[in-house]
Order: structure tokens, then sequence, then C-alpha cells
């Protein structure tokens, strides 16, 4: 083998990742119960390979922020997601969850470049 000749490109997993703060505990109990029970299995049918939602610690009384993250095999999966079905997703979820109900959303995409499991 020759250890110059150059090495194939693989596709890297694309990570995408919604961060929600809720100003109110109640509206992020929903959100979190839609997540669960709706949302994230439609997700997955539109092409995620995984998801992963995590609420994070906060006090009585500061904001609450939520994120998930779902990965898809390669950047082109995540265009074809966008493409096809994030507007329809995204229209629902912010149909039931509007900015107006104290919601705050970010989105932020990159590619993974580690991932280790035990």
């Amino acid at each position: 083998m020759n250890a110059n000749a150059p090495k194939p490109q693989l596709a890297r997993l694309l990570a995408y990742t919604v961060t929600c703060t809720f100003e109110d505990r109640a509206v992020a109990d929903e959100w979190i119960d839609w997540l669960r029970k709706e949302h994230l299995a439609q997700v997955l049918a539109a092409g995620a390979l995984d998801a992963e939602l995590i609420r994070f610690d906060s006090d009585e009384r500061s904001s609450i922020v939520c994120e998930v993250r779902y990965h898809f095999r390669s950047r082109e999966a995540f265009k074809a997601y966008e493409c096809e079905h994030a507007p329809h997703l995204r229209a629902e979820g912010l149909a039931r969850f509007p900015a107006s109900r104290g919601i705050t959303y970010h989105r932020t995409l990159g590619e993974v470049r580690a991932q280790q499991r035990s």
C-alpha cells in the first residue's frame, strides 16, 4: 500500500442542533412532551440517524434551556431533509410553540469531528 496515495474522503456526520430557551417551565415541559411523543420520530423518519434531547440544569428563577441534536449521514442528507421535510416540520413546531410563548430558538449545524462511546 502506498503511504503517499490520497486517502478517500469519507462523508462526515453532520450534527444539527436546536437550542431553545423558555421563560415558562410549563411551556418547556409541554415542548419536551411533544418532542418525545411526535417530533423526534418525525425527524428520524425524514432522514436523521438519531436524536438526543437534553434539558440543562437550572435553578427555579432562571430560564429553562433545552437542546435537541440530530445526526445526519452527510451534508447531502441534511440538505435533502432541509428541502423536503424541514419547512413543514418547523412550521408545525412554530404553530404550537411560537416565540410569543416566551421561547427563543437557536439553530446550529456542524461536522462531527470525533465521537466516542463506551
